[in-house]
């Protein structure tokens, strides 16, 4: 006889958040944030906090952390556990961790790195956190039966107007037919560095997949694009995607599928949108 699952504790939703959660537990957490609108808009709140958070202490982040702060950390680590409440918050914690650690190299006149390689090791996170802003976007949405999109795909024109102007950039929708795909219809994000647009499209077996496009910021964005030769693969999210960067914006095409067939569809919309 099968164990019922387990409904996802507090410190779950706040661990899948910050990319911590044992992947034991990760289906049964995305399971719950698809059947429940509550969950997921809890969810979605921590997460808009979380970047709130890196904002407003955006410079103090670039900071490498002292390694004797790092061992502090680690005891304490090692004392309390990782199910301990001052955990909870997960990447937030650290975060917070990191602004303490720049103020007080202030005060101690700490001599560590230069700041160009921090700030170099800052840069490629504000990419990741896209990525993951598209995954958790996918999650949030897809599930939706009745509202999966604001604007739908019989109003394609007016929502390619909508969101280039909201996005100050010229978008347009890739055609996925040829791989069994058609726009479903898309919606208007909120971003770390400004709107974001999400485009959803769906195969004749009801499988969706998304396509996230958001700028990022100067810096970012031209350290990713002198890296980035080709498609990077995520797979940390909560779904896998494939991103790239092209003049300042980032791209995200996210979905259930296997590598290959989420490869050809990100090939395909990068060509379209070339």
């Amino acid at each position: 006889m099968n164990r019922p699952t387990l409904p996802p504790t507090d410190d779950e939703l706040h661990a899948w958040v910050d990319g911590q959660l044992p992947p034991e537990r990760r289906e049964a957490v995305e399971d719950a944030l698809a059947r429940d609108p509550a969950v997921a808009a809890r969810v979605a709140a921590w997460h808009a906090q979380r970047d709130a958070l890196r904002r407003l202490h955006g410079g103090l982040l670039d900071e490498p952390v002292p390694a004797p702060l790092m061992g502090v950390l680690e005891r304490r680590r090692a004392e309390a556990g990782r199910s301990a409440p001052w955990l909870r918050w997960g990447g937030m914690a650290a975060g917070l961790l990191v602004a303490f650690a720049a103020g007080w190299l202030g005060n101690a006149q700490w001599s560590g790195a230069p700041r160009a390689a921090g700030a170099s090791l800052a840069r490629a996170p504000a990419v990741r956190e896209f990525v993951r802003d598209a995954s958790v976007a996918h999650v949030v949405y897809t599930p939706e039966k009745r509202h999966p999109v604001e604007v739908a795909a019989a109003e394609q024109q007016h929502l390619v107007q909508w969101l280039s102007k909201r996005l100050d950039h010229p978008l347009k929708v890739p055609d996925l037919s040829s791989l069994g795909y058609t726009l479903v219809g898309g919606r208007l994000l909120p971003g770390e560095t400004g709107a974001r647009a999400q485009f959803m499209f769906e195969d004749a077996a009801g499988e969706r997949i998304t396509l996230y496009i958001g700028t990022l910021d100067a810096q970012a964005a031209d350290t990713a694009a002198s890296r980035e030769t080709a498609f990077r693969f995520a797979s940390d999210g909560a779904v896998p995607s494939f991103y790239w960067i092209d003049r300042g914006f980032g791209y995200a095409v996210a979905g259930r599928l296997p590598r290959d067939a989420l490869l050809r569809l990100a090939t395909l919309a990068y060509r379209e949108l070339s």
